[in-house]
């Protein structure tokens, strides 16, 4: 097919030509003298996109999931209770990571389409007057499900109950996309991954960890050793890796940083916004609904999009593909089958959204969908027309 492939699923996502060209060269020393030049006012300027001062930043070749891993088993020991909650594919798979590693999980199950459970929380954390609870589990936001959750509330509710829990967050969809304030909400390990809001190829787990939690991590017993903190520290003070790094990744990581920079993390976080909202007005003149249960929770990253009864979203994405040439994400589990899925974050802008669009509506007509042709691009458009204008306005004063 001639083109390209319109990636719109929410990871990996599309991958700048800055960032490409900065992956694009030859293989270099991970040793050499002055590899801690590059590497330590990177780590360094890590910090900055999760905004933390006191916290330390480690990089791993991985993904999220192994950030994941990395979290839990630099802090805890084995039979440590953790509070956690699935309302999602991923707030799932974290929990049953904590599972098989031995942990004593006490889970809060919600519906698909909620978000993290704060009140519930809250109600548990005050019952555990003995603090039996060691790690607080959130997802910030729900990719299966386009659900984002407020992290400062969680924290308030371990504050009003003067609960010493260590708090964890699931960045891997919002960091570096959405405002993400690690010291103001107090949380100890944030994980994310190279391949959604940073703009990489996938291969990159990046974790940012208080000082709280590595003193945890002096007495947690659970197996580590690639992802040991403490080993990793001795070599990132030297300004190298304690194993052989991905420095092309790195040096494309650099650049992605660089980008993030230059536009401005509220001028980022703000496009976000705005992109997920045009999705959403889109969505909303077509007449299907969201999988997100009520405004508050709505994702600037990605949306997750109800199809009628008699669509089979399977077929659906696969008509998308290789009909147009459109990557649209699928819905996971037990939303297999139901939805679709828009991712809108990393390297979008406004035209790109549009064209998800007016794909996915190509396909729902095909479908049998009763839409009206330029419905939901009508909306976007509109929006989007006014929505950049104060944008500009406002950056103009």
């Amino acid at each position: 097919m001639v083109g390209f492939n319109h990636l719109y699923i929410p990871g990996p996502t599309n991958v700048p030509d800055r960032v490409r060209r900065a992956i694009d060269i030859p293989m270099e020393d991970m040793r050499a003298p002055d590899f801690p030049q590059f590497v330590s006012p990177l780590l360094e300027d890590l910090k900055k996109i999760f905004k933390t001062e006191q916290g330390r930043v480690y990089v791993f070749p991985g993904s999220g999931t192994g950030g994941w891993e990395a979290a839990l088993s630099n802090t805890l020991s084995p039979g440590d209770k953790v509070l956690a909650s699935r309302f999602g594919q991923f707030s799932k798979l974290w929990a049953y990571m904590c599972e098989r590693l031995g942990l004593n999980v006490e889970v809060v199950d919600c519906e698909w389409g909620e978000g993290v459970p704060v009140q519930t929380y809250a109600d548990i954390l005050a019952k555990d007057t003995n603090h039996e609870i060691k790690a607080v589990l959130t997802c910030h936001n729900e990719t299966a499900t386009g659900v984002a959750s407020d992290i400062g509330e969680v924290r308030k509710a371990l504050d009003d109950n003067n609960h010493p829990a260590l708090l964890f967050v699931d960045g891997v969809s919002s960091i570096a996309s959405m405002d993400f304030r690690m010291d103001e909400w107090g949380v100890d390990c944030a994980v994310t991954g190279s391949q959604k809001g940073f703009m990489l190829p996938t291969g990159l787990a990046i974790i940012a960890v208080s000082q709280k939690a590595l003193e945890a991590g002096k007495t947690a017993q659970l197996p580590r050793c690639y992802f040991d903190f403490g080993w990793n520290s001795m070599a990132h003070e030297q300004g190298y890796f304690p194993y052989t790094p991905a420095t092309t990744l790195l040096r494309g990581l650099r650049e992605a940083v660089n980008m993030l920079f230059e536009e401005g993390l509220e001028n980022v976080f703000a496009r976000h916004k705005r992109l997920a909202e045009a999705v959403r007005r889109g969505v909303h003149a077509w007449g299907l609904e969201l999988v997100a249960k009520d405004e508050k929770l709505y994702s600037p990253t990605v949306t997750a999009i109800r199809l009628p009864d008699h669509v089979d979203g399977k077929a659906f994405i696969k008509h998308a593909y290789y009909q147009y040439n459109l990557s649209l994400g699928g819905g996971l589990e037990r939303l297999a089958g139901k939805v679709f899925r828009i991712g809108h974050l990393g390297d979008v802008n406004e035209i790109m959204a549009q064209s998800a669009l007016a794909g996915a509506e190509m396909c729902l007509r095909d479908f049998g969908v009763e839409v009206t042709p330029g419905a939901g691009v009508g909306a976007a458009q509109e929006y989007l027309r006014t929505a950049n204008a104060q944008a500009a306005a406002r950056a103009a004063e």
